[in-house]
């Protein structure tokens, strides 16, 4: 984890300086970037294995930055955390559905954040806390394979490119077949640090989830006042 590479967007020096010192006293590496343009340009050329992603930006603004990375099938599962002084709960939901797997508003703890970089770099290495070592790298289900190792996810053939956070919610769905997880426990296993997150932002993760999915999605249930499972194979 330690050569991993982070890539900061933040157009206000102190908090980039700040975000940057911290990783770097933490074992990181740290790319910085004023603006969601010049972040793009950095990511054609480097290889970025996180994103901390300022919401204002004086160009493109986090938003936008954000959709256009998702919509590249090489940095579908690149790790973003939204970085923001807006903390209602429709700014955190918008983030989220954009893609990002994160949020952390400002002011903010740097310890925290580093927390949540580690946690979703750990998560990226498929290094989940819990995840027995005797659990298979494949498991096949419906016309869908999910590749733990290579964070790959076919469904009949077709590669499906999904974040760090939908892929995680997938796996654990996928693990227990008609077994019923409450949001809270799908909370549980994708924060990797404790930290307030709503049930409307998981809804809004298994919405992407099936829509990405395509008629696959279908496969995923909503079990009305507990949460979600996924169909048994028949």
């Amino acid at each position: 984890m330690g050569k991993a590479r982070i890539l900061v967007v933040e157009d206000d020096a102190d908090i980039q300086q700040l975000v940057s010192y911290n990783l770097i006293k933490s074992g990181l590496n740290v790319s910085c970037a004023d603006s969601g343009e010049e972040a793009l340009q950095i990511m054609d050329r480097e290889q970025i294995d996180l994103v901390i992603l300022d919401l204002m930006l004086p160009d493109k603004d986090g938003m936008e930055v954000c959709t256009i990375l998702r919509e590249k099938p090489d940095k579908a599962g690149l790790p973003i955390i939204m970085l923001t002084a807006r903390s209602e709960e429709d700014d955190i939901i918008t983030g989220l559905a954009c893609g990002a797997d994160d949020y952390v508003t400002k002011p903010f703890s740097p310890r925290i954040l580093i927390a949540r970089v580690q946690a979703l770099l750990r998560r990226k290495q498929n290094k989940l806390p819990g995840d027995a070592e005797s659990d298979p790298e494949t498991i096949t289900l419906h016309s869908m394979i999910i590749h733990r190792g290579r964070h790959e996810v076919l469904v009949a053939g077709r590669q499906v490119h999904l974040t760090v956070t939908e892929f995680t919610i997938l796996e654990q769905l996928a693990e227990r077949p008609g077994w019923v997880f409450t949001r809270q426990q799908i909370i549980d296993r994708i924060r990797g640090y404790d930290y307030l997150i709503t049930p409307r932002a998981v809804d809004v993760q298994i919405f992407g989830l099936r829509k990405k999915l395509g008629p696959e999605g279908a496969q995923i249930e909503t079990v009305r006042g507990i949460g979600y499972r996924i169909k048994e194979q028949r």
